[in-house]
C-alpha cells in the first residue's frame, strides 16, 4: 500500500469539458485530469492515484506528485513553481498545505494553504474556474509573503502534458514576419522560451500547442495553453527523467517580488477533434471578450479602415490628406486614420515623442477640419499615438528627464526611449495629454504603438500600460484601441480585454500576411486581426503583387487599406473596390462562424473556410503563395459541414483565375456557374478548385440546398 493518501478532490465541469483536482495528504492540489467530460459517477481519488507512477531505484520515496505549485522541499526534481529567499539571501524551501476550498458551483475553485499550517507565514491562494461557454480552464495563483522574504519566480500553476501529447507546438518570428510556426518533441530536460524584452514580443507569442504525433487540424487530441500577460515571460515544457513532463508559464522579472504577487491567468483549452478545435475555443473566449465592449459602443467595430502611413509617412498636409480621404471613402472605406506625424514638432522618428499637442505649423486650425472633412465622407475617425515612449529631443523629457525608463547611459531604439509606467505620476501626465484631444475631437479609434523593446525584464511596466489604457478605455467608452507595437510585438489574451483589435504586422505584404494570419488563426479570432491592402510595390519586402491577391488576403480579416489610392489604376479601384463591397456584405458571417484551416497537401496552399452554427453556409479561402510541386491543385477537403447535407457551391471570383494556369476548363465553377455536392463528398474526398497561379487567392460560397440538416 502507498504511504502517502488522496485527502482532498474536486471536479469542475462545462462546456463538454471536465477538469479534476486532488490534493495528496493534504498538499498542494494537482490537477489529476483536464479534457474530456468524465461520468458523473467517476471515483477522481482513484482517479488520483492512478496518476502516480511506480517508484525506481535512485528515486526519493515517497513519490512526490506534480501539483499546482511544484515544490523543491517535496522532493520534486524538475522546476519548481515558485523560488523564495529569506532576508539574508539564502533560498526558503516553503512547503505550503492546504488549509481551505471553496467551491464555487459547478464551474470554479478556490485553494488556500499556508506555510507548514502558519498562518503568518507563506500564503499561496490558487484559483480554477472552468468557463461553461468556451471549455477553456484558466488557472491563477496568488502569493502572500512575510516582510523580510521575496520571491524571484512564481508561476501560474503548473499542468502536466496529457499521456501521448509528445510534440510542442509554438510561434516565432521577426518584425514583418511575425507568428512562424515552429515544432519540437519532448526530450529530457526543458524546452524553454523567453521573451526579456517588457513584452511578448515578434518571436515569442505566450502560447503552446501540444499534440499527438496523429494530431492534425481536424482529429486527434491536443491542448493548449497561452499566458494572458502583456509583459516578458517564461514558458518550459520540460520532460523528467523518470518520464513525465510538465508545462509551465510565468512573469519573467530581473527583480525580486515581495509582498503580494499575482501570477497572470493561464488558459487551457483541450479537443479531440485536432487543432481547429482548440482555436474555435479561443475564437468563441475573444468573442466573449469583445460582446460587453461592442454593446457599451452599441456597434460592431469592423468597420473598413484607411490608414494614411504608407501614403504619405510623417508629411502631413491638410488639402493632400483631404484628397487621399476623399479618394479612400470611394473606395468604400469607412475610418481614417492618421498616423505619426500629427503632434507637436513630429516630423521624423528623432523628435517630439511624448508630445501629444496637435502640431499647429501642419494644421493651424488644429484637427477638426480634417475630421471635418473625414466625417462628411461617410468615414470615422482615428489617431495614432505611442503614449510609452519619449525621444530625448522632446519638451517632454527636457521637463522631466526623470520619466525615463532605467539608466541614462542606455541605448536607444528608433531614436526613442521608454517612459518609467510604473509611476502613477507619469500614467497622469500621459492620460491627461491623450484624453485632452480625445475629449476635444470626434475621435472613435485609437491606433496604440510600441515601437521599442525594453532593456531588460520589468513587469511593472506592463502593469503600468494596461493600468494606464485601462483608465482611458473607461473614460472613453466610445473610442476603440487597437494593440500595436511595431506590429505584433504585444499580442496577447490580457491586452485583448482592452482591445478591440490587434495590427499582427507592419508587414503588408500579401504573401507573409497569408501566411501570418493563417497561423495566427490558431488563437487569434479573424476579426481581431486587422490586414492592409498595402501599396503596389511593397514597402518592406519590395514585392509587386496584383491588387486581387492584395484585396483578398485583406478580406480574411478585419479588412482595410494602406496605400495612396491616388496611385490606383482604374482597373486596380475597381478591383479594390468589389472586394471591399463583398467583405462589407460577408463581415458579419466571417466574423460569426467558425474557422477552420484546411489540410492542404500542399506547402504552398493555406486554405481555410468559415462555417456558420446550422452548417447552411460556408465561405472558403484558398490562398496560393508559390508553385506547386504537381501541376494541378490537389482536392480540398472541407470541414465543418453537415455530411447529409447538399451544397450548392459557387465561385466568388472567377475574374481572378488565372487562364494560363487552366487551359482547358473542366468543372463550371471558373465560368461563373455552380456545382452540388454532399457535405460527405466535400469533408472526404474534397472540392477541385481551378488550378493557381502564385500570388492569387480562389474564394469559394456555398449554401445548403433545403433544410435537410443532419441527425448527428
Amino acid at each position: 500500500m502507498p504511504d502517502f493518501a488522496v485527502t482532498d478532490v474536486v471536479r469542475l465541469d462545462g462546456g463538454g469539458r471536465t477538469a479534476a483536482f486532488a490534493s495528496f495528504d493534504h498538499g498542494v492540489p494537482c490537477l489529476v485530469h483536464f479534457g474530456a467530460r468524465l461520468p458523473q459517477g467517476d471515483d477522481i481519488a482513484g482517479l488520483a492515484m492512478a496518476t502516480i507512477p511506480n517508484v525506481g531505484a535512485g528515486q526519493i520515496d515517497p513519490f512526490q506528485p506534480l501539483t499546482l505549485c511544484p515544490l523543491a522541499i517535496t522532493g520534486w526534481q524538475g522546476h519548481p513553481g515558485m523560488i523564495l529567499q529569506t532576508a539574508d539571501g539564502p533560498d526558503y524551501l516553503a512547503n505550503p498545505r492546504l488549509a481551505g476550498m471553496d467551491i464555487d458551483g459547478a464551474h470554479a475553485v478556490r485553494f488556500t494553504l499556508s506555510d507548514r499550517g502558519n498562518a503568518d507565514g507563506v500564503r499561496l491562494v490558487i484559483s480554477a474556474q472552468l468557463d461553461p461557454a468556451t471549455g477553456i480552464l484558466h488557472l491563477a495563483q496568488n502569493l502572500t509573503l512575510p516582510d523580510g522574504m521575496s520571491c524571484s519566480w512564481l508561476g501560474a500553476p503548473a499542468v502536466p502534458a496529457p499521456a501521448g501529447m509528445s510534440r510542442i507546438l509554438d510561434h516565432s518570428g521577426r518584425w514583418c514576419g511575425e507568428f512562424r510556426r515552429q515544432e519540437t518533441v519532448f526530450l529530457t530536460g526543458a524546452h524553454v522560451r523567453e521573451s526579456r524584452e517588457g513584452r511578448p514580443g515578434h518571436a515569442h507569442f505566450p502560447g503552446v500547442t501540444l499534440a499527438t504525433a496523429a494530431t492534425g487540424e481536424h482529429s486527434g487530441a491536443c491542448l493548449a495553453a497561452t499566458l494572458g500577460w502583456s509583459g516578458g515571460h517564461r514558458m518550459l515544457a520540460e520532460e523528467l527523467p523518470d518520464g513525465r513532463r510538465q508545462l509551465q508559464f510565468g512573469v519573467l522579472d530581473d527583480g525580486l517580488a515581495r509582498g503580494e504577487i499575482a501570477s497572470p491567468p493561464l488558459m487551457l483549452a483541450w479537443s479531440d477533434a485536432g487543432l481547429n478545435g482548440l482555436s474555435q475555443a479561443f475564437h468563441r473566449r475573444l468573442r466573449a471578450l469583445q460582446a460587453p465592449v461592442n454593446l457599451r459602443r452599441g456597434r460592431e467595430p469592423h468597420p473598413v479602415h484607411y490608414n494614411c502611413w504608407e501614403a504619405i509617412y510623417f508629411r502631413h498636409d491638410l488639402d493632400e490628406l483631404k484628397a487621399i480621404a476623399t479618394r479612400a471613402a470611394g473606395l468604400g472605406a469607412e475610418r481614417f486614420v492618421l498616423d505619426d506625424g500629427w503632434f507637436k514638432g513630429r516630423n521624423d522618428d528623432t523628435s517630439s515623442l511624448g508630445d501629444w499637442e496637435i502640431n499647429r505649423a501642419k494644421f493651424p486650425d488644429g484637427l477638426t477640419p480634417l475630421i471635418e472633412h473625414v466625417h462628411a465622407q461617410g468615414m470615422r475617425f482615428g489617431l495614432w499615438f505611442e503614449p510609452e515612449m519619449v525621444n530625448r529631443d522632446s519638451e517632454l523629457f527636457r521637463a522631466h528627464p526623470d520619466f525615463l525608463l532605467g539608466p541614462d547611459d542606455q541605448p536607444s531604439g528608433r531614436n526613442q526611449h521608454v517612459l518609467d509606467m510604473a509611476r502613477k505620476d507619469v500614467r497622469d501626465h500621459l492620460f491627461t495629454q491623450i484624453s485632452a484631444i480625445l475629449s476635444a475631437h470626434a475621435i472613435d479609434y485609437v491606433k496604440w504603438d510600441h515601437n521599442r523593446p525594453l532593456t531588460g525584464g520589468n513587469p511593472d511596466q506592463a502593469r503600468g500600460f494596461h493600468a494606464l489604457l485601462g483608465d482611458l478605455v473607461r473614460a472613453h467608452p466610445d473610442v476603440d484601441f487597437e494593440s500595436c507595437s511595431s506590429g505584433g510585438g504585444r499580442i496577447d489574451f490580457s491586452v485583448l480585454e482592452l482591445a478591440s483589435r490587434v495590427w499582427l504586422s507592419d508587414s503588408n505584404d500579401a504573401l507573409e500576411r497569408l501566411r501570418m494570419q493563417h497561423e495566427a488563426s490558431r488563437w487569434i479570432a479573424p476579426e481581431v486581426q486587422g490586414s492592409h491592402v498595402g501599396p503596389r510595390h511593397c514597402h518592406t519586402s519590395g514585392r509587386e503583387l496584383s491588387m486581387a491577391f492584395r484585396a483578398w488576403v485583406a478580406a480574411q480579416r478585419h479588412m482595410g487599406f494602406e496605400m495612396d489610392p491616388r496611385e490606383l489604376t482604374s482597373e486596380e479601384a475597381a478591383t479594390l473596390s468589389r472586394v471591399t463591397a463583398w467583405w462589407k456584405e460577408n463581415r458579419g458571417f466571417l466574423f460569426s462562424g467558425s474557422l477552420y484551416r484546411l489540410e492542404t497537401d500542399d506547402a504552398e496552399v493555406f486554405a481555410e473556410m468559415t462555417v456558420n452554427p446550422e452548417k447552411s453556409r460556408f465561405i472558403l479561402f484558398a490562398g496560393q503563395a508559390g508553385a506547386s510541386a504537381q501541376i494541378s491543385q490537389r482536392p480540398l477537403r472541407t470541414a465543418g459541414l453537415d455530411p447529409k447535407a447538399i451544397y450548392e457551391i459557387r465561385l466568388v471570383n472567377p475574374d481572378d483565375v488565372s487562364r494560363r494556369a487552366n487551359r482547358r476548363i473542366v468543372n463550371a465553377l471558373p465560368e461563373g456557374g455552380t456545382m452540388r455536392l454532399s457535405g460527405a463528398f466535400l469533408m472526404s474526398s474534397g472540392l477541385r478548385l481551378p488550378n493557381a497561379a502564385p500570388a492569387s487567392m480562389t474564394v469559394v460560397e456555398g449554401y445548403r440546398i433545403g433544410a435537410g440538416a443532419s441527425d448527428e
